[in-house]
C-alpha cells in the first residue's frame, strides 16, 4: 500500500461560530490533530489563521516536523489584495510555512483578470521572500471545466513570468475551499474530473485536490494521477486504511 501520509495536510478549518465550539475547544480540536499528524507522521496540519502561533508553538516544543498551513481570504475569496497581504503577513509572523489562499474567483468570473494577476503576484512575492510555499484556492465548483483549465493556465504562465524556475514549486493550484455552497448535490471539492484539468494545465506547477477525498483509494487514484497535495479532514482515517464520511 502507498505512503499517502506524506502527502496530507490533515484539516480543521471551521470557526467557533461554524462548529458551536468555544475558542478554546478550537484550540484543543486543533492542538489533537496536531498531535494525530505528529503520531502518524502526516505531513501537515491545516488551520484558520487565529491558531497558527498557539499550534506552531505546540509542534516546535514536540520537535516535530510537521507543517503547519493557514488560509488566506477564506473563504470567498473576495478580500481586497491589501487585506490578504495584511492576513498573511500576521500569519508569517506568528510562524505558518505554507499559505493557502482563495483567489478572487468572483474578479475572474466577471472578466476582471488583472485584478486577479495583481494579487497573484504579490501575494506570491510575499510568500517566496519568505520562503513559505503558497497555494491558490480556484474553488472549481463554482467554474466550468473552460474556466478551471483557464484560470489554472493563467495562473502558470503568471508564475513563469514573475518567478524563477526554482520557485515554481513551491507555488501550488489547488482545487476547493470545502466552503462552496453547491445545488443539486454536486460535490463542491476535488473531483478526478476537476483535477486532471488542473493537472493538464498546470504546467510546471503542483496541484494539491482538496476536499471530497474519502477513501484510501481515492487518495492513491489523485496521487497517481500527479497532484502533491491532499487536503482532508479525513487523515487518519485514510492512513488507516478506512473510508471516511466528513465533508471534506
Amino acid at each position: 500500500m502507498m505512503n499517502i501520509a506524506q502527502y496530507l495536510d490533515s484539516t480543521y478549518l471551521k470557526t467557533p461560530e461554524q462548529s458551536g465550539l468555544s475558542a478554546e475547544e478550537t484550540l484543543q480540536k486543533d492542538k489533537d490533530l496536531a498531535q494525530e499528524a505528529i503520531d502518524n507522521k502526516i505531513f501537515a496540519v491545516m488551520i484558520r489563521p487565529d491558531y497558527v502561533y498557539e499550534i506552531k508553538k505546540y509542534i516546535r516544543e514536540r520537535n516535530s516536523n510537521v507543517v503547519v498551513g493557514t488560509v488566506i481570504g477564506f473563504h470567498e475569496g473576495t478580500y481586497s489584495i491589501n487585506e490578504k497581504i495584511a492576513e498573511a503577513e500576521k500569519a508569517i509572523d506568528d510562524g505558518a510555512d505554507e499559505l493557502d489562499f482563495v483567489i478572487n474567483y468572483n474578479a475572474y468570473l466577471k472578466g476582471e483578470l488583472n485584478l486577479v494577476k495583481e494579487e497573484f503576484i504579490k501575494c506570491t512575492q510575499l510568500c517566496m521572500q519568505h520562503h513559505k510555499i503558497a497555494k491558490w484556492i480556484i474553488e472549481i465548483a463554482a467554474l466550468n471545466d473552460d474556466q478551471i483549465a483557464d484560470l489554472t493556465k493563467n495562473i502558470s504562465n503568471w508564475a513563469k513570468e514573475n518567478f524563477s524556475e526554482n520557485e515554481w514549486p513551491k507555488i501550488f493550484v489547488k482545487s476547493s475551499t470545502g466552503f462552496f455552497e453547491t445545488e443539486n448535490g454536486k460535490p463542491n471539492g476535488a473531483t478526478f474530473e476537476g483535477v486532471k484539468i488542473m493537472l493538464d494545465n498546470a504546467g510546471e506547477l503542483p496541484v494539491k485536490a482538496a476536499g471530497g477525498v474519502r477513501t484510501p483509494e481515492d487518495a492513491e487514484k489523485m496521487i497517481s494521477m500527479g497532484v502533491k497535495r491532499i487536503g482532508t479532514s479525513s487523515a487518519l482515517a485514510l492512513i488507516k486504511n478506512k473510508s471516511s464520511e466528513e465533508g471534506y
